[in-house]
């Protein structure tokens, strides 16, 4: 039986940013732009008294509170903090998964240091976390991913929670569907509605009824809720996408317009595609219209693309009629798909008769 640990960071963005200007530490604070069209990066916890969270609105934001601090995003020091974390985890396992800047998994059944307690492991590096960069951690403790990643969020900020395998089952039994993780909004909405609000409630239902109305989300729902998840820690996340995306001060309805913008979005992409040595065989065009409704559409070819392939392919991907009547507040695109040069291409048979 595995020992997993989920730690996230709390309110990693907005904490850097009160711990770097102590003027900001204990009032509401957003990381964002102060744009009209600019929204909520991240939030600290005094602002979330508000009402306010991550993705809103900075307009809406100001409403629920006038007097909030907004500060700009500092992506260098976030990643350059972060990395000072992962070296913490690393102290511990060399099985560290890294989310995203400010969350990771680790596997800590046979840990380079301390005690074989993932307990134990997990308050140390908290502790350490606090110790040297001076923030503030919460964890989750349990035998796979998905309950570690369930504990670590029932006790924020500054939480610590144990999931045991004699108490799984009756912890998911009563937790709220709307708390497991892999369940959005519109599955939560759509849960309701087949009258599932806790975990026995999905419990009830079997794996074929779970198919039928989910999909292949259905064996997913089918495991988790029995407390089953083998996803092992993996300590190199492959990367399945690079793509790029721009939100305008103000609508676009010109089409020669949008299409500069695209041009420059296609730029910005292409550069990340070569710092990562990575060719895309899929392209997707990303648009959303002044009335905030969103639309995406693919090509693919059985080869990477040029960059000139590339801009071509999602000019003709532009629908010119819907964008002169709604236009356009956001472009992006996103390349997929991607081109491995060591694998093994298909080979026609030599029969030697």
């Amino acid at each position: 039986m595995r020992k997993i640990i989920h730690v996230d960071m709390d309110s990693f963005f907005a904490s850097v940013e009160q711990r770097d200007f102590p003027q900001y530490r204990r009032k509401p604070l957003v990381v964002g732009g102060n744009s009209p069209r600019a929204v909520v990066a991240a939030a600290s916890y005094e602002a979330r008294k508000y009402g306010i969270h991550s993705a809103m609105p900075m307009a809406r934001a100001l409403q629920k509170c006038p007097h909030l601090i907004i500060t700009p995003h500092r992506s260098a020091v976030y990643k350059e903090v972060s990395e000072h974390i992962q070296a913490i985890f690393h102290e511990y396992t060399d099985l560290v998964e890294p989310l995203s800047l400010d969350e990771a998994y680790l596997d800590v059944t046979e840990p380079k240091k301390g005690l074989p307690s993932a307990s134990l492991i997990a308050k140390e590096i908290k502790n350490e976390i606090r110790k040297r960069e001076n923030l503030i951690a919460s964890a989750g403790v349990s035998y796979n991913k998905f309950l570690a990643k369930i504990a670590s969020d029932m006790d924020k900020p500054d939480g610590f929670y144990l999931i045991k395998p004699d108490d799984a089952e009756a912890f998911l039994k009563d937790l709220k569907i709307g708390l497991f993780f892999g369940v959005g909004k519109k599955t939560e909405a759509k849960m309701h509605q087949l009258g599932i609000f806790k975990g026995e409630d999905l419990k009830r239902l079997t794996l074929p009824e779970l198919m039928r109305y989910f999909g292949k989300n259905g064996r997913y729902f089918y495991d988790v809720v029995r407390g089953i998840d083998e996803r092992p820690v993996l300590p190199s996340r492959v990367r399945k996408s690079i793509g790029a995306e721009r939100t305008y001060q103000t609508d676009i309805y010109d089409l020669g317009h949008v299409e500069i913008k695209l041009a420059e979005v296609v730029d910005v992409m292409w550069e990340r595609s070569l710092a990562k040595k990575k060719q895309g065989r899929t392209v997707t065009l990303k648009l959303r219209y002044a009335n905030f409704v969103t639309i995406t559409r693919s090509h693919s070819q059985n080869r990477p693309f040029t960059k000139a392939e590339i801009l071509s392919t999602l000019m003709a991907l532009l629908p010119h009629d819907a964008i002169r009547q709604n236009g356009v507040r956001l472009l992006g695109a996103t390349m997929t798909n991607f081109y491995d040069e060591d694998q093994t291409l298909p080979r026609q048979l030599k029969i030697d008769f």
